[in-house]
């Protein structure tokens, strides 16, 4: 690594990166975030924190070569896709910020990449993420993969637990006997910071990263015990969903519980990851008011 050189970070005012510059910062690193917009509100709350603001565009590649010059590693994640149009969007901004890594000589990318993205799954906005790893191996730059499965802060939003007439209940478009490959936004942040100071390394040069993979059911109990609640679990139809994306995704979720997650691989890089447990004893969860039927 260069002497104090800064840790670069592009999607640092999103949810993931926004992780790793929490735990590149814990770690007393020197952080330079690759912003678009430096003036927003969030670009600017990192500023606050001490993080250097360099403005790039992807349509210059100039901008984003002079932002990596002289970095000792650089981080990046591309916006996830919600139609087809948007992933090849994704693929686009991918490869530029590749390029532009190649062209300033960045001694170590790591690529924020997404869960069985090391080969073509069928799932669109998974497939764009392949194609990134592919162009970013051909470049001849030194890369590490971080794959992690699906967020466990999911439970906080779309697929949060509901309570009826005093029993935790949760639904997913999944089967009850199929494990969920899950992790903590944290925890991805701390294995990727992790990998970008030197401090961890992974064989192969990629990391699924996974902190838990219960079932439907597990799920379910582990809110349930954490309110000294009764709980089920009800598995809900593809069709649920809100779009075809989304059911390519959840098909992919049912395929990839055949093969168990190496969890010993996460925690070679990051001991404390969490499994879904510790997670909703570090989020504080209560559980929500009773939808009890009159």
């Amino acid at each position: 690594m260069r002497d104090n050189g800064a840790i670069a970070v592009f999607g640092a005012t999103g949810q993931q990166g926004g992780a790793v510059v929490d735990a590149l910062l814990a770690r007393r690193a020197r952080v330079r975030a690759l912003v678009r917009t430096p003036e927003s509100d969030r670009a600017q709350a990192l500023a606050a924190r001490g993080v250097e603001l360099a403005a790039v565009r992807i349509d210059d590649p100039a901008s984003t070569v002079a932002a990596l010059e002289a970095v000792d590693a650089f981080y990046f994640m591309t916006p996830e896709a919600d139609n087809l149009e948007e992933v090849e969007e994704e693929v686009r901004v991918g490869a530029a910020l590749v390029d532009a890594a190649a062209a300033a000589r960045v001694p170590h990318v790591v690529f924020n990449s997404v869960f069985g993205a090391d080969r073509f799954t069928g799932v669109p906005h998974h497939d764009s993420k392949h194609r990134i790893e592919e162009h970013l191996k051909k470049s001849g730059l030194r890369a590490t993969m971080v794959r992690p499965a699906a967020f466990m802060e999911n439970f906080a939003t779309v697929m949060a637990p509901s309570l009826e007439d005093g029993t935790i209940v949760v639904r997913m478009p999944l089967p009850d006997d199929v494990p969920l490959k899950m992790v903590s936004i944290k925890d991805i942040g701390r294995v990727a910071a992790a990998l970008l100071l030197g401090t961890a390394d992974v064989p192969g040069g990629a990391v699924e990263v996974v902190g838990d993979e219960p079932t439907g059911p597990r799920i379910a109990a582990a809110f349930g015990a954490h309110a000294g609640l009764p709980s089920r679990y009800e598995a809900l139809p593809l069709s649920v969903l809100r779009n075809d994306l989304d059911e390519a995704m959840f098909r992919q979720f049912a395929e990839s519980s055949e093969s168990p997650a190496d969890l010993a691989a996460v925690k070679a890089v990051e001991p404390d990851v969490l499994d879904l447990a510790g997670w909703i004893r570090s989020t504080g969860w209560t559980a929500p008011a009773d939808r009890a039927r009159s």
